[in-house]
């Protein structure tokens, strides 16, 4: 089915790093945006590759990572419906500071970095907006970062699974089992804490029947649950 500018508008309006703009500001946006869809493990861009676009997901997952010099690969951040990544190529045209893959067959919007440096010197109201947005999701993080700071691995694993949850279910609010395709390094890695901890927690959480672990997924069954655990 076609996507019209009007789809893309409303998608936008969820986006945080646009939560600023106006409705005539987003349809700006929206006019230069363009659908695109990758098939899971295809990677979008590359750690070092010169950053032209920005994406927001529309549907599916993606995961950004790291290469380490000793070869392996540290997952930074996962992304699903709603989720904005590479948006400093709004801003400059730096290299990407790490690789995004897909963790399933996803559907974005790109939009060009020089577009929006375009829109922004046509309408400087976006800008500042644009600044104040990136600046609040700045501070929630580093006051996530801070809270990590002060939980245990087990309540970092917990709200781990609980955010993927909500990325899963696209904010639907929908109940029922919540497939996660991911493996329990990347869990250990974005709660930061070590694999063998973060393995511990979750077979405890297997035993109280809250989820089912598989090779590379997790079956959340009781997502509900989860917050029982966050402290």
């Amino acid at each position: 089915m076609p996507t019209t500018d009007g789809d893309l508008r409303d998608l936008l309006s969820r986006v945080p790093a646009f939560e600023t703009l106006g409705e005539s500001e987003l349809q700006r946006v929206a006019e230069v945006a363009v659908p695109r869809r990758f098939d899971r493990h295809e990677v979008i861009f590359r750690e070092g590759d010169d950053s032209d676009t920005c994406y927001i997901v529309r549907s599916g997952q993606a995961r950004a990572v790291r290469e380490h010099p000793d070869g392996r690969t540290i997952t930074l951040a996962r992304f699903g419906p709603g989720d904005i990544f590479g948006e400093l190529a709004m801003f400059d045209d730096e290299k990407r500071s790490a690789t995004v893959e897909l963790v399933e067959d996803t559907e974005v919007v790109g939009i060009l970095g020089t577009d929006m440096r375009r829109l922004m010197r046509e309408h400087p109201d976006i800008a500042p907006k644009l600044v104040i947005s990136l600046g609040r999701r700045l501070r929630v993080a580093n006051e996530r970062l801070a809270r990590q700071s002060f939980q245990t691995v087990q309540s970092r694993v917990a709200v781990v699974l609980s955010d993927l949850v909500e990325q899963s279910r696209d904010g639907d609010g929908q109940a029922g089992d919540v497939l996660l395709r991911i493996t329990q390094a990347d869990i250990a890695q974005l709660a930061g804490s070590s694999r063998e901890s973060a393995s511990r927690f979750l077979a405890t959480l297997e035993r109280a029947g809250v989820l089912t672990q598989g090779r590379g997924r997790i079956m959340v069954h009781d997502p509900a649950a989860l917050a029982g655990y966050v402290y």
